[in-house]
């Protein structure tokens, strides 16, 4: 015969929870590597830069609209030449943020916009992937003078130094009791 006190042990050691709860688990462990699920509980896109309108970029025509015209049409422009005023850059696009990823860009659109000296618009291109130029960036840097130590000279360096701190004597007239 047992006695109560093992039949309650018995009792605890077994998990009634367990065998509802593995369906479960399997399930979410399926579904969590699905890239389905991110893009369409993910965040929205957003929105960025000065996105141009085709209708109104439609009805530009060059050789008769201004720079006034243009900006009253599309805007303040992103970007303008570097050197110049004669080339408008209306930069524009839609990111999203993936979890656990980095900035997601979806849909790029850079409009150039370019004026002769009199301020007329001359050209009209939209440009994509291909007009751009790949920039290899430089990971040198400009040596200071002084500035490279070694081992022993990082240790030892300040050895031998008068200081100029804390303690009185010679090379510190103020903490010298008013002596010089």
């Amino acid at each position: 015969m047992m006695s109560i006190g093992s039949r309650d042990m018995a009792r605890h050691t077994r998990s009634v929870n367990a065998s509802r709860l593995a369906p479960l688990m399997l399930l979410l462990l399926a579904l969590s590597g699905c890239g389905w699920i991110t893009d369409t509980l993910g965040p929205a896109p957003v929105q960025r830069g000065n996105r141009v309108d085709p209708e109104k970029l439609a009805q530009i025509t060059p050789g008769i609209q201004t720079r006034s015209d243009v900006e009253a049409l599309l805007g303040s422009p992103s970007a303008r030449g570097t050197f110049d005023e004669d080339n408008w850059y209306y930069i524009s696009a839609q990111t999203r943020l993936q979890p656990g990823r980095f900035l997601q860009v979806e849909d790029r659109r850079v409009v150039a916009i370019s004026f002769n000296r009199q301020g007329v618009v001359s050209g009209v291109r939209e440009l994509g992937e291909a007009d751009g130029r790949p920039v290899q960036m430089v990971s040198r840097e400009t040596p200071v003078p002084g500035s490279e130590r070694n081992l022993l000279q990082s240790l030892f360096g300040n050895l031998g130094r008068p200081s100029m701190g804390g303690t009185p004597g010679i090379g510190n007239p103020a903490n010298a009791g008013g002596r010089y």
